[in-house]
């Protein structure tokens, strides 16, 4: 879809599926995903959690143990969308409270590819070690 129109309505669903999970509307987001939907985020499995390619049924409940993460939702604000074929690039500020009391404030750079009007992939780029010491390290004395 590389129209006018198109572009556009790639973007909406961007918006739109950050829009319901910023909400906590899990089943509208999880509406805009493609039944083989990937989602990969960088790193080494063994070193932070959330490292490597995740199927639907991983990633349905990764995004639903937010709230148990961060108990007041995690605040996703688009700072910028570019979109260009089937893929729209995403530049987000997240921020949110654990719930440990730490602050998460993080910038995320996301590739969406989004076809038949579903999310089919996704590429997260985020501060892995500021997601690492939020959530996975013990807070240095």
């Amino acid at each position: 879809m590389g129209d006018a129109a198109g572009l556009e309505a790639n973007k909406r669903i961007v918006v739109d599926f950050l829009g319901h999970f910023t909400a906590a509307r899990y089943e509208e987001a999880f509406a805009l995903l493609a039944s083989d939907v990937t989602w990969w985020m960088p790193g080494r499995p063994g070193e932070f959690a959330g490292a490597g390619t995740v199927d639907r049924s991983q990633l349905e409940r990764r995004l639903r143990g937010t709230r148990a993460r961060l108990p007041g939702g995690l605040d996703l604000r688009v700072v910028a969308l570019t979109a260009e074929g089937d893929r729209v690039a995403a530049e987000v500020a997240g921020h949110g409270t654990t719930s440990t009391g730490r602050d998460y404030t993080n910038e995320y750079h996301f590739v969406f590819v989004v076809r038949g009007g579903l999310i089919r992939s996704v590429r997260e780029y985020l501060d892995t070690l500021h997601a690492h010491l939020a959530f996975g390290a013990p807070a240095q004395g």
